[in-house]
């Protein structure tokens, strides 16, 4: 049995009673990325003995490479967040984003119902891949529709986690989070370059000119460091799918408005063609009831924090 894990009870086609996940060895793939650092630091703070190795260490295209690591670190709770991430990209690569999560993340299972059984897999996907919502907020019981090809590829992984839940018996919790944003991501996310165009200003003494995609679209923002405390307390629970989100749509226009409150110098909106997405939803939020009503969690940083925290990261790394 991996370290750190007790399971009380076990089917042949899934788990009974609950299998809780207590502090022991975590395994995170991606754990060099956004979300990743911020799990690394939060697993650490709660005594956990987190392994995160780097795409030069490990290529997690390589199954049987994975196997041997799960097989030396016995781990108790492995955390997938490792992928090709830009939805955007994604339209001009469709295969590389859709061959590399589905591998990726078929050869972790693998690799975890080879060496690590009783191990309780976290498996990140997105939000994206409901696409465009009938009704909100959006329950985990929507069916997929996703409206992008790296939103396909992220329905594709949660699928294969239910099916590696069903039919090998194997702890695999599904999670959704829509729009996470905080200090350290990239540029290549809404909030993120907007903090990045208003340091910037800040830095030559000019006025902010934020070039945008269209202003009145809402997202669903959580902090980053709400939905990694949301992907820990997840590892408790039973195999299924959990939404990670605030519940409220906030529009970019909406964005804007808190980093003008926050910038030093005079900022300004211009629509740039390049940073629109084709079908894409004008709108979706989520519940988060269902993760609620099974760990307690909800988000705790306001989205005013978030903005204010980003902004200071990239003036630190700019300066």
């Amino acid at each position: 049995m991996s370290r750190g894990a007790t399971v009380r009870s076990e089917t042949a086609g899934g788990r009974s009673g609950r299998a809780e996940a207590l502090t022991g060895t975590a395994f995170i793939t991606g754990g060099r990325g956004f979300a990743g650092c911020h799990l690394v630091r939060l697993l650490s703070a709660e005594g956990w003995e987190p392994v995160a190795p780097s795409s030069a260490e490990l290529d997690l295209r390589d199954r049987p490479a994975v196997a041997d690591a799960f097989r030396a670190t016995a781990p108790a709770t492995v955390f997938h967040l490792a992928a090709f991430s830009s939805p955007q990209l994604s339209w001009k690569q469709p295969e590389r984003a859709l061959m590399t999560n589905i591998e990726m993340t078929l050869n972790v299972l693998e690799a975890a119902r080879a060496e690590a059984p009783d191990a309780a897999l976290v498996i990140v996907g997105s939000g994206q891949a409901y696409g465009e919502p009938e009704s909100m907020p959006v329950t985990e019981d929507v069916s997929l529709e996703p409206r992008n090809p790296y939103a396909v590829s992220k329905a594709a992984c949660d699928m294969l986690g239910h099916q590696y839940a069903t039919g090998h018996g194997m702890r695999v919790l599904r999670m959704r989070p829509f729009n996470h944003a905080g200090p350290g991501q990239s540029d290549d996310y809404v909030l993120s370059t907007l903090a990045r165009q208003v340091a910037e200003a800040e830095l030559s003494g000019c006025d902010a000119v934020l070039r945008t995609g269209d202003v009145r679209s809402q997202r669903d923002f959580t902090d980053v460091r709400d939905v990694v405390r949301a992907y820990l307390l997840a590892a408790s629970l039973e195999p299924g799918a959990y939404n990670v989100c605030s519940g409220v749509c906030t529009s970019i226009a909406d964005l804007i408005d808190l980093l003008r409150e926050e910038a030093r110098v005079e900022v300004r909106q211009e629509d740039d063609p390049e940073r629109m997405r084709p079908n894409e939803p004008s709108a979706i939020r989520g519940s988060h009831e269902r993760l609620t009503a099974a760990v307690g969690w909800e988000p705790a940083i306001a989205l005013e924090q978030t903005v204010r925290d980003t902004l200071e990261w990239w003036r630190e790394r700019l300066r």
